[in-house]
């Protein structure tokens, strides 16, 4: 059956609006619900607003930045050094992706802020399973309101941009710069008030975790709002975004791909509505039965997500590509990718299982053994990943590049590359669930600290407490999507990159000629691809220093900050006072603001200097290197950065000593480093990737022009 493009953008509109509608009932069934008494109001109010102005602070900033992009490009890109129509479809893309992808950190945190106290209410009447739905429920507004946006923007400016998805990489460009300033600001922060917090409250001090003593109190809590949260939430936007262009750019750019598939360059955007259709089945069935765990009423959501999108992405093939079984396979082989990746990320980082609990057995031994155990952890945590994504790579290019899907004479590479992007795509038939699980997180984290403060009953820390630790998890698990599905990702984008590098090099050639001369030049023994290589290589290391060091002097701040507080206002141990939380909140804001600059500049830079100074080859070879260098770095850092938090969560569950012991001492030294790793560096990495990948693309046809080495 033929379809024509303009029903297929009502189809996948419809699908967009239903996703922000489901949100919107949600969030009204959200806030029907009470928050507590007064004290617990006064608490959630603080949090709240320091949330809200650090965010407000943060955009502020980023847009400025982003205003005078916007006229940059607009100008860089015109005709002559005016500005036409080209140049100002990328310039409105790259402000709605810069915008799109704040109003989706926004929207997250606003609810999360507004959800936590709720739980921390529901929590008093001791029931586990109705204070995880509700909670669940918190971050499923967060999940659709996302998938929604972002599937609306990209609809949205396809159809107005006439189907020149070119001219949509300046909405990539906009969502993963505004992604890198969220994760890099809000890792800074969340980090750094958390280790400041932990050190001093639970190392020096002796007190607990969340108590109104500690100065830093407030400061931690908002920090798991505007970094798991807004910065959670904005990356997952631009994951969304980035990964389904990528796949509809190698549609467009590849001309065979279009001559065999007609609704092509559209069947992604079709996979991401369905993903709406799955969500919110999957939803339904996220409850957590009699005798279970809280970990599987979430997995029975996600597993219902999977079959439902499983069962669409058939007749999705079967309705809009003609039943070709090579474009089936490889959008399954994407669902595969992210079953096996949640797996081995719960493995790795789950108390259930030997990584966490070997960390945990370390910690009798002392800080030391426990931070090489917790290395040792994260950096095998790496090695299945990469196995299952050079699997799905290969599987999906070989299913769509057989010449079961139309091809002939053997493996068609250009089709095969089609296969890849698809698969990327077809992983976010999950997106929604995954951010749903995901906000879940800090909603029960914050959730947990009401419920400290406030001096709730023991039935109520005995409902949040089990739910803050499954919340590790589940943020984990989020961070090990992200990154898997970034590099599927980033590879098709990288194929996209060459077929546009090759069109601007050699315009007087067809697309398959000039790609084939273009990628002649990318060889080992080519000292211009080495030194792309290495610079790419290296540069997550680079990138990653600077955000490391950030957490520490942020981290530094505060627990000076908290000891003068100790020292100086009389009365603080003994309940007597009240600590100066503000304080705490002005510092760690400033001191995030001021050093997100340097690496967010250092990702964007980077791969201009390589492109202008060494050429196109340069920069292809750029981009594989932070490809193959990043992504098992930032597993390396996430993974191990949970085994260690939930080694020492392990650990005040009543083993090894529980709380107070000297092996829970030396687990939240390892949870401190972890802390940097798993929630600031690690997760950076991602729209690092994404932002090298997009800018490259927007900026090929003037590195062909004006690159100093040429080719």
């Amino acid at each position: 059956m033929s379809y024509s493009t303009g029903e297929l953008e009502i189809l996948v509109l419809v699908a967009s609006l239903a996703s922000l509608a489901y949100a919107g009932l949600q969030t009204v069934l959200l806030l029907r619900e009470e928050e507590g008494d007064e004290k617990m109001r006064s608490i959630a109010a603080a949090i709240r607003e320091g949330a809200v102005a650090f965010l407000r602070r943060e955009y502020t900033a980023v847009f400025a930045v982003g205003i005078v992009l916007t006229i940059l490009i607009a100008f860089a890109f015109g005709s002559g050094g005016v500005p036409d129509t080209a140049s100002l479809r990328l310039a409105v893309g790259f402000l709605a992706g810069a915008a799109g992808s704040a109003l989706a950190g926004a929207v997250g945190m606003l609810v999360s802020v507004r959800a936590n106290v709720r739980t921390a209410a529901h929590a008093r009447g001791g029931k586990l399973a109705e204070t995880m739905a509700y909670a669940f429920r918190g971050g499923s507004v967060t999940g659709m309101s996302v998938a929604g946006l972002a599937l609306l923007e990209l609809v949205g400016f396809y159809a107005a941009f006439g189907g020149d998805v070119l001219a949509m990489v300046g909405v990539l460009f906009g969502a993963s710069l505004m992604s890198l300033f969220a994760r890099v600001g809000g890792g800074i922060y969340t980090k750094g008030a958390d280790v400041g917090a932990d050190l001093v409250g639970k190392v020096e001090a002796g007190i607990p975790e969340d108590d109104p003593r500690n100065p830093a109190v407030i400061a931690d809590n908002v920090g798991d709002n505007v970094g798991d949260c807004a910065g959670m939430a904005a990356d997952l936007f631009e994951t969304y975004v980035v990964t389904a262009v990528s796949a509809m750019l190698l549609a467009f750019l590849i001309a065979p791909v279009t001559a065999h598939w007609s609704n092509a360059v559209l069947y992604p955007l079709l996979v991401c509505g369905w993903a709406i259709v799955a969500t919110i089945v999957g939803s339904l069935f996220v409850r957590m039965r009699a005798g279970g765990s809280i970990m599987g009423g979430l997995y029975q959501g996600l597993g219902a997500t999977t079959a439902v999108g499983l069962i669409g992405l058939y007749l999705l093939d079967d309705l809009f590509m003609g039943g070709s079984p090579g474009i089936f396979v490889a959008t399954a082989i994407g669902l595969v990718v992210m079953i096996l990746i949640v797996v081995i990320t719960d493995y790795y980082t789950s108390s259930k299982y030997g990584p966490v609990r070997r960390i945990a057995d370390a910690s009798q031994a002392g800080a030391g053994p426990t931070v090489i155990t917790g290395l040792s952890v994260g950096l095998q945590s790496a090695w299945l990943p990469g196995l299952v994504i050079v699997a799905g790579t290969l599987g999906a290019y070989a299913a769509v590049g057989w010449p079961l899907s139309g091809g002939t004479g053997g493996l068609d590479g250009q089709l095969g590359l089609y296969g890849i992007g698809l698969a990327a795509a077809s992983m976010l038939a999950v997106t929604g669930m995954i951010i749903s699980i995901d906000a879940f997180g800090p909603i029960t984290d914050n959730a947990g600290g009401i419920a400290e403060m406030a001096n709730l009953p023991p039935e109520a820390r005995a409902v949040t407490d089990p739910l803050d630790a499954v919340g590790n998890t589940t943020k984990a698990v989020t961070k090990g999507y992200a990154i898997g599905s970034a590099v599927l990702a980033a590879l098709a984008l990288f194929a996209a990159y060459t077929f546009a590098a090759a069109q601007d090099a050699y315009p007087n050639l067809s697309s398959t000629a000039a790609w084939t001369q273009f990628t002649s030049n990318l060889q080992i023994d080519n000292p211009l691809v080495v030194a792309g290589l290495v610079v790419g290589a290296v540069l997550p290391f680079f990138f990653t220093s600077f955000l490391m060091n950030a957490v520490g002097v942020a981290a530094q701040a505060i627990v000076f900050e908290v000891r003068r507080q100790f020292k100086e206002i009389a009365g603080i141990m003994t309940g007597q006072a009240k600590p100066e939380y503000g304080r705490c909140v002005d510092i760690v804001t400033g001191v995030a603001l001021r050093q997100l600059a340097v690496p967010a500049m250092i990702g964007v830079l980077t791969p201009l200097l390589v492109g202008f100074l060494l050429g196109p080859i340069a920069l292809a070879g750029l981009l594989l290197g932070v490809i193959l260098s990043g992504f098992p770095l930032a597993l390396m850092m996430t993974t191990g950065g949970g085994a260690w938090d939930n080694g020492k969560k392990y650990i005040e569950e009543g083993h090894f000593g529980g709380k107070h012991s000297d092996a829970h001492k030396a687990a939240v030294v390892g949870d401190t480093v972890g802390d940097a790793t798993k929630d600031t560096a690690g997760p950076a990495i991602n729209p690092l990737i994404k932002v090298v990948n997009t800018i490259s693309i927007l900026f090929i046809a003037l590195i062909v022009a004006h690159s100093v080495v040429g080719l």
